[in-house]
């Protein structure tokens, strides 16, 4: 498995399992799933900012058995969690309208993303690729390009990040924009709770409203 365009927030390369110095506010990973790419992306958002920590993609080699990938996978966004010790983790909603072979072989990769936020005791949030997109680019129907360079500028980076990169920041910055008790996970009326170990076999996802 290669990882490509993992950046800190100073835009300095970082190697997966390096600590990130200085945090400072809440931290959320985006995760774009796939089963030969995935995107990951970290952002921090600190008062009514919201920066750039980390992004990078996932890269299985497409000969390599199924379960091989998943397992890559699963030990790379591991790694990047154990590096960035982000506190949300931001998962795009399966679209219905997807075909039946590309939705089965989106689900493994996206099991593996849910299943390595349980692992780290992380709760699990879902937007919809429409309100995703709104959020950063204004436009529900924007296009891939479009959302990359809107990700770039909004986090001032010198090169728009490589599409599934950008996808996986794109996810966390929709979270980080809804604002304090949103980017906090707590939905109205509801209180938080102190995060703790996952139980065997059990995991949250909460559905954004």
């Amino acid at each position: 498995m290669r990882e490509t365009g993992q950046r800190d927030a100073g835009g300095e390369p970082k190697r997966a399992g390096e600590p990130f110095p200085g945090k400072a506010g809440l931290r959320i990973l985006g995760i774009d799933p796939g089963s030969t790419a995935t995107g990951f992306g970290i952002v921090e958002r600190r008062g009514g900012r919201v920066v750039h920590i980390a992004h990078g993609t996932l890269r299985t080699a497409r000969g390599a058995a199924l379960s091989d990938r998943l397992a890559a996978i699963q030990a790379g966004l591991l790694r990047a969690i154990d590096a960035h010790q982000p506190e949300i983790v931001v998962v795009e909603r399966i679209f219905a309208g997807r075909s039946a072979r590309s939705a089965l072989v989106l689900g493994h990769a996206r099991g593996v993303a849910l299943v390595s936020a349980a692992l780290a005791g992380l709760v699990v949030l879902e937007y919809t690729a429409p309100e995703i997109k709104l959020a950063v680019a204004g436009n529900g129907a924007a296009e891939k390009r479009q959302v990359q360079a809107m990700v770039a500028r909004l986090l001032e980076l010198a090169v728009p990040p490589a599409r599934d990169a950008a996808d996986a920041l794109a996810a966390a910055l929709c979270h980080a924009h809804r604002g304090p008790l949103a980017a906090l996970g707590v939905a109205a009326g509801s209180r938080s709770r102190p995060r703790r170990a996952p139980t065997a076999g059990r995991w949250v996802v909460r559905r954004a409203r």
